[in-house]
């Protein structure tokens, strides 16, 4: 007599496990592509407040894996290093054990890109080859390693901004946007692997009001430190190293200086830096409003525990912003800033992500 290992009414619940475990791998997948990105802005961080980035001086996507070999390699890209302008105006003379300091740190930089491209391609052929892919997740992901070359480029092309003849570092605007395409793909596989991992979200009775503020907040957040990587790329942290007055000031003087006053916006690194300030605190307080508002509505334990998250993220951002400016920008602080910044956008994206249940309640 032959018998089944199993009932035929166990097989429902069998490929239900089965999907189930999918789902954990592709979102650890995702998770550790996340984390990676995370490292790359905190690399990207320290190599703008070292001046590294202008150490390797063309794009080389292929041949560039390999560091230079030999003695003589390094002395034909110290050459080329010592015809840029970072090199003539704040590195003169620092000699070639100082070139090989900051040249390390950014080939660092661009190999851990290198790194996320094949973090992002291996698997996702493994996944598809298996057939182990969510339905509509493929498109998606061959999205996030387009724009993940895209990130590439516009890398290189902000780093070329610091090679004009008036230039010691890479043009403001440059960086922020080469900073906010990086977040967006990191915002996106977070979302993305979120949504692998709990597809299905329980409704959640009397949260829409809070749902609609964490939108906000997460708004908000981007903002900030969109308006973050102005004050770094305009070295606007460098003065006004008072807090929470500017000079004796609330305001400071030459807020509006120059014209068109939209250009104050980008140009003025008092009007930047006093931007950000309000931004920041503008953050903190609607995520104050946002936990406030939580602890008063019924949500899920894991609702709430996001929040609480959020809320002991922000105070450490917004402490460590305020000790980074007191202190001038010591490099280990503005990492950890940067770094933070990317964690407190994390923390909104999760707290908005579980109450995704708010927009299926009924009204």
């Amino acid at each position: 007599m032959i018998t089944m290992p199993f009932e035929l009414s166990d097989l429902p619940a069998a490929r239900a496990s089965d999907e189930e475990h999918n789902r954990r791998l592709l979102a650890g997948w995702l998770f550790l592509l996340a984390g990676m990105i995370l490292v790359m802005v905190a690399l990207g961080g320290a190599t703008r407040l070292t001046g590294s980035g202008l150490s390797i001086m063309r794009w080389a996507p292929l041949d560039g894996i390999l560091p230079p070999l030999s003695h003589a390699d390094w002395e034909r890209l110290y050459a080329l290093y010592r015809a840029i302008p970072q090199y003539a105006l704040v590195n003169r003379g620092f000699g070639l054990a100082g070139f090989q300091h900051i040249f390390w740190l950014e080939w660092v930089h661009r190999l851990w890109g290198r790194l996320i491209g094949v973090a992002v391609i291996v698997p996702l052929a493994w996944f598809w080859w298996r057939g182990r892919l969510v339905p509509g997740l493929g498109p998606r992901l061959l999205l996030f390693f387009v724009l993940g070359g895209l990130q590439g480029v516009l890398g290189w092309m902000m780093v070329s901004t610091g090679f004009r003849p008036d230039s010691t570092a890479v043009a403001a605007p440059w960086l922020v946007a080469h900073l906010c395409l990086a977040l967006t793909l990191y915002a996106a596989i977070l979302w993305t692997g979120l949504s692998v991992l709990t597809p299905r979200p329980a409704p959640i009775d009397g949260a829409r009001p809070l749902f609609r503020l964490a939108l906000v907040l997460v708004a908000l957040v981007a903002v900030t430190i969109a308006a973050g990587g102005l004050v770094a790329g305009t070295h606007a942290g460098f003065i006004y190293n008072t807090f929470p007055l500017m000079e004796g000031r609330l305001i400071p003087p030459g807020y509006g200086a120059l014209r068109p006053f939209l250009a104050n916006l980008i140009r003025n690194v008092a009007a930047v830096q006093f931007d950000h300030r309000v931004l920041a605190t503008l953050t903190a307080l609607t995520t104050l409003a946002a936990m406030l508002l939580a602890f008063r509505t019924g949500l899920p334990p894991g609702a709430r525990r996001a929040f609480a998250a959020l809320g002991f993220v922000v105070v450490l951002q917004y402490s460590l912003g305020v000790a980074t400016l007191l202190a001038v920008v010591p490099i280990g602080l503005a990492v950890a800033h940067q770094v933070t910044a990317t964690l407190l956008l994390t923390a909104a994206l999760v707290a908005v992500h579980s109450l995704r249940g708010a927009a299926l309640a009924p009204r």
